[in-house]
């Protein structure tokens, strides 16, 4: 395996932790392998290993260990945590999608907070100068435009650039059965696209980290020291429910299985329930009133989406809150169809693909990682050519993946 000074040793879990928001599944909820245990879970298979160190932390309210946040569980062990650093939502996860996140001091721990979704994304070599060992722990979906892979570029090429090691905590992907969508053309490379990889890559973050370092993704080629807490009791095919939910907008099961197929919506002039309870489980737009008897009406939610597209609007579309995610996890692909069928049911075409209608939206091209999608959409392409022009990037991709996986 192509990966410079990787150390893999055996480890354990963590959480989103936010109990103001109900970010806790109740037990009953939760879909994992009782056999299965996560690299934060395995405490003792690291505490020694930490022992004596300066260590920086990237946690969420995901980082949780016995049901408290990971800081809180290791300061409490005699861990020495010098600094954490915040992704996209923040440390304690009270920051909406996208809002700017500033340096701070946790109130409870007194430990400076260094934010990753700021005014730079990337620790700066002031900001590791007291640290001897990073510790990265963020629970993934699975997704291509999920931000915390960009995150853990950035704490990566950081980490190689001033000599630290890296250690991952590694937790399940809950799509880790599912590799599909176009590989992502580097031209269209953002936040939300940093790797020529597919809208749903099938990799845990500690298989992911081996990938950049292998494939040389990093500046200069630099490689990053890892150390590795593997999963005990994982498989690729598992199905699993994180027990906390891993951001304020994918705040249910079913929106984390539905975020690879309906995420491209965010390029375009349809709501994904934003501004809802259950974002990432609707779609809907004001001009489909009409066309579909299913309606939602955005409104600001302080800490998910203040000023959501179509804000006390009602949008008309689809509920997909019942929809059989089995269906998704059998045929292992993204679902086009929903995409396909409401560019044709939208009165006014012109529009569907302007992102620049809303704020709130994203480049639907850096979404789907290809000028071709929005071209084949227009054009009518049936989703049988679409899936053809993915290839054969697609099964290169899946074929250089096969290198890197630490799970049958």
């Amino acid at each position: 395996m192509k990966i410079a000074l990787l150390s893999i040793l055996m480890i354990a879990p963590i959480l989103w932790h936010n109990p103001s928001k109900a970010q806790i599944r109740p037990d009953q909820e939760a879909v994992a392998s009782s056999q299965l245990l996560t690299g934060a879970d395995q405490t003792t298979r690291y505490l020694p290993y930490l022992k004596g160190k300066r260590i920086g932390m990237v946690v969420n309210p995901s980082s949780l260990i016995a049901g408290k946040t990971s800081v809180d569980s290791l300061n409490t062990l005699g861990v020495n945590i010098v600094k954490i650093f915040g992704p996209e939502h923040g440390f304690r996860g009270n920051a909406s999608n996208g809002a700017h996140v500033d340096d701070s001091t946790d109130p409870k721990t007194g430990i400076p907070v260094v934010s990753l979704y700021g005014k730079s994304g990337k620790p700066a070599a002031k900001d590791l100068t007291e640290i001897d060992l990073m510790i990265y722990d963020l629970q993934d979906v699975g997704a291509r435009y999920y931000t915390y892979l960009a995150t853990l570029h950035r704490v990566m090429e950081a980490c190689g650039e001033n000599n630290k090691e890296l250690l991952i905590l590694d937790r399940p992907n809950p799509n880790g059965y599912m590799v599909d969508g176009p590989v992502l053309d580097m031209k269209l490379k953002s936040g939300i696209g940093f790797h020529p990889v597919p809208i749903a890559h099938g990799m845990t973050v500690a298989e992911y980290a081996q990938m950049i370092n292998g494939q040389g993704w990093m500046a200069g080629g630099i490689k990053c020291k890892l150390k590795i807490i593997p999963m005990t009791g994982y498989d690729h095919e598992m199905p699993y429910s994180p027990p906390v939910y891993p951001s304020p907008n994918l705040n249910t099961q079913q929106s984390i299985l539905l975020y690879p197929s309906i995420c491209l919506f965010e390029g375009t002039i349809i709501s994904q329930g934003r501004g809802t309870d259950y974002p990432f489980t609707v779609l809907g737009n004001p001009d489909l009133n009409g066309k579909y008897t299913f309606a939602f009406t955005p409104r600001s939610i302080p800490g998910m989406s203040e000023s959501p597209l179509f804000i006390n609007q009602e949008c008309y579309g689809l509920d997909l809150r019942n929809y059989d995610t089995k269906k998704l996890i059998r045929s292992k692909r993204i679902n086009l169809s929903w995409l396909l069928d409401l560019y044709k049911a939208y009165p006014y075409k012109e529009r569907f693909f302007d992102f620049r209608q809303s704020k709130q939206m994203g480049n639907f091209d850096k979404l789907a990682g290809t000028t071709a999608l929005k071209e084949q959409i227009i054009a009518g392409k049936t989703e049988k050519e679409i899936r053809a022009s993915w290839e054969p990037g697609l099964s290169e991709f899946k074929k250089m993946r096969k290198q890197y996986l630490l799970y049958p």
